[in-house]
């Protein structure tokens, strides 16, 4: 685990502190929310421990507090989480070849450590990454999870504070500057009108699980010459 805070270099985890800063602001948000939705204090540390997925837990919360079933709320919560089939594809060789690893590595799997990890050019930087980020994430989360959920004791209404806003903004600005890269650009506007598109329709989670084919997309759309050519053959010595 040393070698992974050694490997990361000043920006790069300057970037992970930023969106663990944005996290733990949202787990105040969350922690808070569901309280003043009527669960018990311990109701939304038990599922940020167990679940760390925020979409799925804002999800969870909003259906039950609204009245819904709560064996819908945890299908819907699975739904949205669908799209972790694709990341562990994409990442499974840097959660590392033992059992115990692989399972940690894998409740540590949310969009922010896997688009970290996937940024990344060498093996090295991507597991650094991906572990970094990961744990970063999984404690200012639970951290703000718990103030929240006892702020929510105190506080009417969580609306007014705007929380929710500070973590797709800091995301934005982290990924904005990977836009003056033309081959990036595709792929996100396409993932862009494809959420934007679907949200009004869908239920929250589906809609950044379509926004994925603004890869496929990318990938038809590569210009030929930039693909790596195939390795020749060698000859047979006669």
């Amino acid at each position: 685990m040393r070698s992974i805070w050694r490997t990361l270099d000043r920006d790069l985890a300057r970037d992970i502190g930023l969106v663990c800063l944005a996290d733990l602001v949202v787990g105040v948000s969350y922690g808070a929310i569901t309280v003043t939705s009527g669960f018990p204090v311990w109701a939304p540390m038990l599922l940020s421990l167990l679940v760390f997925a925020g979409a799925s837990q804002f999800m969870f919360v909003g259906i039950v507090a609204s009245g819904g079933n709560p064996i819908a709320a945890v299908v819907a919560g699975l739904l949205a989480n669908a799209r972790h089939l694709p990341f562990g594809f994409a990442i499974g060789d840097v959660l590392g070849e033992r059992w115990a690893s692989r399972l940690v590595g894998s409740h540590l799997m949310i969009d922010e450590s896997v688009a970290f990890a996937l940024a990344q050019r060498d093996a090295d930087r991507r597991r650094a990454a991906y572990w970094a980020c990961g744990i970063g994430l999984f404690v200012c989360w639970n951290l703000g999870v718990v103030v929240g959920a006892f702020a929510g004791t105190v506080i009417s209404d969580t609306d007014a504070l705007g929380l929710d806003a500070a973590f797709p903004a800091v995301m934005f600005a982290l990924v904005l500057p990977s836009l003056k890269d033309r081959a990036t650009r595709l792929p996100v506007l396409v993932g862009v009108v494809v959420a934007l598109a679907t949200t009004p329709f869908l239920p929250a989670g589906l809609p950044v699980l379509l926004a994925l084919v603004g890869v496929l997309a990318g990938v038809v759309a590569k210009d030929p010459a930039e693909r790596p050519e195939p390795v020749p053959e060698p000859e047979e010595v006669c």
